[in-house]
């Protein structure tokens, strides 16, 4: 990936969404045309509805199916540290710290906004980092939380699920103008679906960038995201399935990590299982090889390209 400023991620983000929004008032106002009932405000209003709705209630589905169990920091005054210090750097209140009690090695962070942030780590994680890089891939996490995107994301991901339901309400109803909406609301949906994952692609690369202002040095993200990558690839595939559903809220994509492990090793030139920071300034000057099979599946993916994001850890460094 070119190097982006914070100016281009910020830009790419809001047009992103905007046309998101912009997809579901198009549909409501088709749907209030066809029926003749309502008006396309009050259609507004009742989706505006339901996107708040999922906005209030997203941190407790996340406590509860990522089983997140709160730590004080007696029980864990490493991470505490970290996330303490961390938070003073981005200037946010420090938010709550949990463990996930599974093996799958990620974090992810999650809240409504910068005061009630919540960032978690599994225990798979804690199991294979070191400081430098834990306190890295905390970085990351709590740039999330400082850019607010933790709170986007919750309310974009609803939007696509708008549009199925109208789909499928209509599709099959039996009714001409009912079936032109159903069609209308299923392109909606696929690219609403390619929206969001571009959004929370582009979020990645931003909060990766975050964790490196806040004084994380590059090459200690790179090495975190190689073993999370290399940790998710060696985990039993029913474990996998259990937090899939999670992912976009996760570090890396966990689902295509026997992929981009292969990918990977062209960085780790000593074949250690880690990225030091001169493999990293080596692939500062030096292109990734990325295949077409790889670059067609970014597009379908929450997270972007792996080769890509360290390479672009490599332009910060």
């Amino acid at each position: 990936m070119e190097s982006i400023s914070k100016f281009g991620l910020n830009m790419r983000l809001f047009l992103a969404i905007a046309l998101l929004f912009g997809l579901l008032y198009i549909l409501i106002t088709i749907i209030a045309y066809f029926f003749k009932f309502g008006t396309p405000l009050l259609f507004a209003v009742l989706a505006a509805v339901m996107v708040l709705g999922q906005f209030l209630i997203g941190p407790r589905i996340v406590e509860w199916a990522m089983h997140v169990r709160y730590v004080s920091p007696e029980e864990a005054p490493r991470l505490h540290a970290m996330v303490e210090d961390l938070a003073l750097k981005a200037g946010i209140p420090k938010p709550r710290v949990g463990i996930s009690e599974t093996s799958v090695p990620n974090a992810f962070a999650f809240g409504k906004t910068k005061g009630d942030g919540r960032v978690c780590v599994t225990r798979g994680l804690l199991n294979i980092l070191n400081d430098g890089e834990l306190k890295a891939v905390l970085g990351h996490e709590l740039s999330h939380i400082r850019h607010n995107d933790m709170a986007v994301m919750t309310l974009v991901s609803v939007i696509p699920l708008i549009f199925y339901y109208i789909a499928f309400s209509t599709l099959f109803s039996g009714d001409d103008d009912a079936g032109i909406i159903g069609i209308v609301a299923i392109a909606a949906y696929i690219l609403g679906e390619l929206l969001v994952l571009f959004i929370s692609r582009v979020r990645e690369y931003y909060a990766d960038q975050g964790s490196i202002e806040l004084g994380n040095p590059p090459h200690e993200l790179a090495s975190a995201l190689y073993k999370l990558v290399y940790g998710s690839a060696h985990i039993k595939k029913e474990e996998i399935k259990k937090v899939e559903g999670f992912k976009a809220f996760f570090v890396n994509d966990i689902s295509d990590a026997p992929n981009e492990i292969e990918n990977l090793k062209q960085i780790d030139l000593n074949l250690d299982g880690a990225i030091s920071e001169s493999e990293l300034g080596e692939l500062r000057y030096t292109p990734a090889r990325i295949g077409t099979g790889s670059k067609l599946m970014e597009l379908i993916s929450t997270h972007p390209n792996m080769v890509k994001r360290v390479k672009r850890l490599a332009e910060l460094g």
